[in-house]
Formats: structure tokens, C-alpha cells, sequence
């Protein structure tokens, strides 16, 4: 069987990813980060979405990038926006995420002699990261295939796989509804409420009600 590594935070966007993953006949092996994130209850849904899903290996791997800041998601004394997506790249953009996740993805991928690296990257409904660009994800496969000890020695060719880029979150979530998705296992929100609902007003809750909404379904995370 063909094997992918697949970058899984418990989203919606990820969690797709790793759906079509699997529809496609890949062997997936899940890799989460754990970097301190100030909404870390992502973590545990990333293991109920492997688990279900049916993953060969679910990898989790711990840093603390609130030693670097530099984002709302890192700093405690920086807030969540609740304003709604602006113009500008918004605070909650953590520097070099992106950069971060696929280089340990893309070591793990050479061990694992995985030619695919799938990460659920969208330049539509988006906060705007410019981590997320198709230009980055392609010059980022370039880089791999230039780095790796298989791929210099003709044994693999890396392809970064971003198959949510160009679909709306309406259409993420009809994709993953399609597939059998359970988004009641999924996370969104950046700034949880002390009950642990969603607080239904950062970027991310407002990405996922417009999606739901547009899709013509009910978020089950919202009662």
C-alpha cells in the first residue's frame, strides 16, 4: 500500500485532508504538533479524528514555540482578534508554522520512504497566512527534493499534496460529509470559553459557522 504522511491538528481543514487521504488508498500515518498552541484542546480531537479514520501511526511531537511569540496563539499577552478577517496578515499567524510542520513531516516521509506529504493548506476561506499560498507549498516541494538523501539518490520524488488549496470551507465540508467525516470529532475555535464551548467569534469559529451555514448543514459542535 502507498503510504502518506499527513499533517492533522483535529480541524476541519486537516481532518478532510487526511479523509481524502485514506479515499485515495494512501497508508496515512498522522503527525500532530503539540507547540503550546493557547488552543491545545485541538490535541486531543486530532487523536478521536486518527483513531477514526483508522490511521497506521498517529505521531505526536512536542516543542514550545511561546519561547519564539510573535502570535496570539503563543503569547499570552497577545489576544485573539474578534473582529472578523481583515486585510492585513492577522496576529493570529504564528511565524514559520507551516515551514515548521512540513520539515519534520518531510523527515519523517524519508524514513518512512512515503513519496506524499498531505497538508490541509486553503488560500480561499482563509486568515490570509502566507504559509498557505500555492507558491510556497510548491516552492517548499522543491526544497524537499533537494534536501533529501532518497530523493537526491532517484528513490523518491516528494509531492506536497494540498487538496482543500482552492475549495471554499463549504465545499471542504461537503468533501468530508461525502467521505463519511464525523465533524463532531473536530476543533476549530483559537480561544475556547472557560466551559470549553467554542467562542464562536474568532477567525477560525467564523470560517467554520460561514462554512457549515453555505454548506446547508448543522455544525454539530453547536447546539
Amino acid at each position: 500500500m502507498k503510504k502518506a504522511v499527513v499533517l492533522l491538528s483535529g480541524g476541519i481543514d486537516s481532518s478532510t485532508t487526511l479523509a481524502i487521504a485514506r479515499s485515495e488508498g494512501y497508508e496515512c500515518y498522522a503527525l500532530t504538533f503539540d507547540y503550546l498552541q493557547r488552543h491545545r484542546r485541538e490535541l486531543a480531537h486530532a487523536e478521536k479524528v486518527a483513531r477514526a479514520l483508522g490511521v497506521r501511526d498517529h505521531l505526536l511531537i512536542s516543542f514550545d514555540l511561546r519561547k519564539i511569540g510573535g502570535s496570539a496563539l503563543t503569547s499570552g499577552a497577545v489576544d485573539v482578534p474578534k473582529v472578523g478577517p481583515g486585510r492585513d496578515i492577522p496576529v493570529t499567524y504564528v511565524p514559520a508554522r507551516n515551514t515548521i510542520f512540513l520539515s519534520f513531516a518531510l523527515g519523517w516521509a524519508e524514513v518512512l520512504e512515503a513519496p506524499e506529504i498531505f497538508i490541509g493548506a486553503n488560500a480561499i476561506d482563509y486568515s490570509g497566512y502566507p504559509d498557505c499560498r500555492p507558491e510556497y507549498l510548491r516552492a517548499f516541494e522543491e526544497m524537499a527534493n533537494l534536501a533529501t538523501r532518497v530523493s537526491v539518490e532517484g528513490k523518491i520524488r516528494f509531492r506536497i499534496r494540498a487538496p482543500l488549496l482552492h475549495l471554499t470551507k463549504a465545499e471542504i465540508i461537503r468533501r468530508g460529509s461525502e467521505l463519511g467525516l464525523d465533524y463532531s470529532l473536530t476543533w476549530s475555535c483559537y480561544d475556547p470559553l472557560p466551559d470549553g464551548r467554542p467562542c464562536r467569534e474568532c477567525d477560525s469559529c467564523r470560517f467554520r459557522e460561514k462554512g457549515f451555514r453555505e454548506a446547508g448543514l448543522v455544525d454539530p459542535l453547536i447546539r
